[in-house]
């Protein structure tokens, strides 16, 4: 069963994370995710659903924009819980990464 769920707006793929982002088989199923979106023109990581991120889920976070770029696609986080952020802004990885408070605001920027 997949950890992730996808959905498509605007030539827009959105992948909702699921509660916990610990690496290990999600890194290995975002990763497949990611390969099929070279065709988009953004993606969107929904982070609303997320309680638990370690450094593994950070690390996941920072190989997808190292990989989206290389198919020159947006990656954007939308809806990014507070314990999230503040690894985030710890990291200085909130300077790094596209932020968005809705995944509609993310889906809807051209």
């Amino acid at each position: 069963m997949s950890s992730f769920s996808t959905s498509t707006a605007s030539d827009v793929l959105v992948i909702a994370f699921p509660a916990n982002v610990i690496g290990g088989p999600d890194a290995v199923e975002l990763a497949s995710l990611l390969r099929d979106a070279s065709a988009s023109k953004a993606v969107v990581f929904d982070l609303s659903a997320v309680g638990v991120m370690n450094s593994s889920g950070l690390g996941m976070l920072v190989s997808s924009l190292t990989t989206l770029k290389k198919f020159d696609v947006a990656l954007r986080l939308a809806a990014v819980p507070s314990k999230v952020m503040s690894l985030l802004t710890m990291t200085h990885l909130d300077t790094v990464f596209t932020l968005f408070s809705s995944v509609d605001e993310a889906v809807s920027v051209e």
